[in-house]
């Protein structure tokens, strides 16, 4: 029963993942590999643990572990320099918002929205590049990291196109 699940959630991924032709977004960035698996197939992989609610270690010690690329593999893949993946994300959320366009009326007002959160690290002594902000939705300095957000609002959701963390001198 339990194997019979996670092949109807393989599928539906799957299937958005060709809806939404994750694998040429991949290569426009490119984000490909040379050999062994496909690094559609190695994105699928990453994109199932949130789902799953496991993290890497734990889908090695379980069953699967058979079925899956090692450690080496996924780690490799996540850290290559010359992966663009600010890029991908731009594409992917292009291609998310002009598939909710179509299913939006034309008359209806689409937004973009633009951010600048606080990300609060009080506890943190020394974390890297660690600030003193000024939060406007407290009123008060805190420690942590400014976060720049643009978003688009549609009458279905809001769609976050892209993050940037802006760092602050001490």
């Amino acid at each position: 029963m339990l194997q019979q699940h996670s092949l109807s959630e393989q599928s539906r991924f799957s299937n958005l993942f060709a809806s939404l032709h994750i694998g040429k977004s991949l290569r426009q960035a490119g984000i490909s590999k040379s050999f062994g698996l496909s690094s559609l197939a190695i994105f699928q992989i990453i994109f199932s643990l949130v789902f799953e609610g496991k993290n890497w270690y734990r889908l090695l010690e379980s069953d699967r572990a058979a079925d899956l690329p090692g450690k080496d593999v996924i780690y490799r893949f996540l850290n290559q320099a010359s992966f663009a993946w600010r890029r991908f994300l731009q594409v992917l959320s292009l291609r998310i918002v002009r598939h909710f366009e179509s299913l939006i009326s034309s008359h209806r007002v689409r937004v973009f929205i633009i951010d600048d959160s606080v990300l609060s690290r009080n506890r943190s002594k020394k974390a890297e590049l660690l600030a003193r902000v000024f939060d406007h939705s407290t009123g008060k300095f805190t420690k942590g990291y400014t976060m720049l957000t643009l978003g688009c609002q549609t009458a279905l959701a809001l769609l976050h196109l892209t993050l940037s963390c802006c760092l602050q001198p001490n």
